[in-house]
């Protein structure tokens, strides 16, 4: 697959051949099951079914997919929504995972007027930080989990969500909040 192929250019070649859309499984597929993951999705073969649930539901709405989006927020939904079935159906709540890379992302959870040469560097252990994200509400988690692990951007966040871009931010600010609260004392953001 040439990289410089825009998911959008794919997904018009699937329309004219459906093996096109293997492409589209290759670039998301371990995006997906990692985000997954994060989500509280912890067992492999559920991951896998889900994956292939949102796959489903994702070629078989392709027509209905939007040029002017960006494939990648419209996939992420859709995983998103099969996930939160998943939960719904297994009454569960999920638990965040967390692998050693997640670890340090308070740096970039830092409000940007804060001196970060202030700061104590964070050591938290993996089993603290899971703990700290199973005590706030899974919204919150969620908007925690694309913006800081996922790398999404608030339009991004909003179309994956389902909410207006306003409140993405509004969900952001409130979920760090929340975290520090959750937060193993002393340690602060």
């Amino acid at each position: 697959m040439p990289p410089e192929m825009s998911d959008e250019e794919i997904v018009r070649r699937t329309l004219l051949n459906k093996d096109e859309f293997a492409l589209l499984i290759e670039r998301y597929e371990a995006k997906l099951s990692r985000y997954l993951e994060r989500l509280g999705v912890g067992i492999r073969e559920d991951r896998e079914d889900i994956l292939q649930n949102a796959f489903i539901k994702a070629y078989k709405n392709l027509n209905s997919f939007d040029p002017t989006l960006a494939f990648s927020s419209w996939m992420y939904r859709i995983a998103h929504n099969e996930a939160m079935s998943f939960f719904r159906s297994k009454r569960a709540r999920p638990s965040i995972v967390l692998d050693d890379e997640d670890r340090d992302f308070f740096a970039e959870m830092r409000d940007e007027n804060s001196d970060t040469s202030e700061i104590a560097e964070l050591r938290l252990s993996r089993e603290e930080l899971e703990k700290a994200f199973s005590k706030i509400a899974p919204l919150q988690r969620d908007v925690l989990t694309l913006r800081f692990f996922e790398d999404r951007s608030y339009a991004e966040m909003s179309d994956i969500l389902e909410v207006p871009i306003g409140t993405v931010s509004t969900l952001l600010h409130r979920a760090k909040r929340a975290l520090r609260a959750a937060l193993p004392k002393p340690f602060e953001l």
